[in-house]
């Protein structure tokens, strides 16, 4: 990876107001490379120049961070990204909080397989990849993920079960989705929303946070 890059990513990670060592950053950039390599085969993402993919990606993923740890306080946590792809937001996740443990679920079986490469190469023993429908995971998990999966009401009722007791949805979006929301079972509350700024990133981006409305009685 070129120092441009490199500079690109120390600058994003200064603006996000991220604390992240330089070997974290090391790896974050070895990860892109990763998904450069992979993509020339498997088409893992339609993002091919590598300074979008800095902030369409690696950046995009990292906004996500403050607002993850604001929520967990730190403390160890099990995390479920959903068509989670090449795994974003969940591989940046597992490289910059390894309290948090990670599993990339996707219903294509050559992307499940490029994460578990990330986890063995980066060595990241809080990261897997999972080949299934979100549907069929047993697990359950403290936070569910996802980054532009799907509808709001798909996302929750799909990755209902994968939802441990007192867990929560945390999607991210691009523009505020007013209809979606709209949309939302009686039984799925909303109860949060967050404006994401992504640097070097001209465009609207948000997060939001639900849970099942049972928890809030």
């Amino acid at each position: 990876m070129s120092e441009a890059l490199a500079e690109g990513l120390r600058d994003g990670v200064r603006a996000l107001a991220l604390d992240l060592p330089e070997e974290t950053q090391r790896q974050l950039l070895a990860y892109m490379a990763l998904i450069q390599k992979w993509t020339r085969v498997y088409n893992l993402t339609a993002v091919r120049d590598p300074q979008e993919m800095l902030t369409h990606h690696l950046l995009d993923s990292l906004s996500a961070l403050p607002p993850l740890l604001r929520h967990t306080a730190g403390q160890p946590v099990r995390l479920l990204d959903v068509g989670s792809g090449g795994g974003l937001p969940g591989v940046v996740l597992a490289i910059c909080r390894p309290e948090i443990q990670v599993t990339c679920v996707d219903t294509v079986g050559k992307k499940a397989a490029f994460i578990q490469q990330v986890a063995a190469t980066l060595r990241l023993p809080n990261l897997r990849g999972l080949h299934a429908r979100v549907e069929t995971v047993q697990t359950q998990f403290d936070v569910v993920c996802s980054r532009a999966f799907a509808s709001l009401t798909d996302f929750t009722s799909w990755s209902f079960s994968a939802l441990a007791e007192g867990g929560v949805w945390m999607a991210m979006k691009g523009k505020m989705p007013t209809d979606e929301i709209a949309q939302l079972p009686p039984e799925t509350e909303l109860f949060h929303v967050e404006p994401l700024a992504v640097p070097g990133l001209d465009a609207e981006r948000c997060m939001l946070w639900l849970r099942p409305r049972r928890q809030s009685l």
